[in-house]
């Protein structure tokens, strides 16, 4: 197909650039309301930052009361910790106490066992005694013995007069009433008491007299 020269179409001129002053204002300033102060407050908009010291402060609680919060499980802990150790004090003292009162009974044991077989030479020394003093070597070794055996603990009771006491003494007969007395009281020791400590070791044998009724 061959185009008509004589076309009007072909010949017209082609429109020119527009310039400046053609394009409308809105288009030239961007649009609707967007001119070189809306562009501005835009780009300030998007680069403002919040207002400081609200999240600031809220971290800085969160923070003390973490804070106080560790504190208290480690006063809790150093309390837990602290009645341990007064408990296992306690224990020590209570444990010690207990070996010291045991090692006392054993040797108070040891020792009850060890003298109590002398009780009858002592008495046979008192027996010697009341029929004549001693003198000599027999003396000596009486004097001697007496004192190793008081020396370990064992100790002599027992004498006229003492009230009765039926923890210390052995009542063997009752005499009667005596006048002199207010309650009733050994008259007659017939074989001496000894004990350790608190410990009887043997008895006093005595003869009592009561008050008068």
């Amino acid at each position: 197909m061959t185009q008509d020269p004589t076309d009007p179409r072909d010949t017209a001129p082609l429109p020119e650039d527009p310039t400046p002053a053609d394009v409308p204002e809105d288009v030239a300033g961007g649009g609707a309301g967007g001119g070189p102060d809306d562009a501005a407050s835009v780009v300030e908009g998007e680069g403002a930052e919040e207002p400081v010291g609200t999240h600031g402060d809220v971290d800085a609680d969160e923070a003390d009361q973490v804070v106080e919060d560790e504190l208290a499980v480690v006063r809790m802990e150093s309390a837990e910790r602290l009645a341990d150790l007064q408990r296992l004090q306690a224990e020590f003292v209570n444990y010690k106490r207990r070996v010291e009162r045991d090692r006392d009974l054993l040797k108070e044991n040891a020792t009850f066992k060890a003298l109590a077989p002398i009780v009858e030479v002592l008495d046979t020394i008192d027996r010697a005694r009341e029929h004549e003093p001693l003198d000599g070597g027999f003396k000596a070794v009486a004097e001697q013995l007496e004192r190793t055996v008081a020396g370990s603990g064992l100790l002599k009771y027992g004498t006229p007069g003492d009230a009765f006491d039926p923890t210390l003494h052995e009542a063997l007969s009752h005499l009667g009433e005596d006048a002199e007395v207010t309650v009733t009281t050994c008259k007659v020791v017939a074989k001496s008491g000894y004990k350790i400590g608190d410990r009887v070791v043997r008895a006093a044998q005595v003869l009592v007299v009561d008050p008068p009724a």
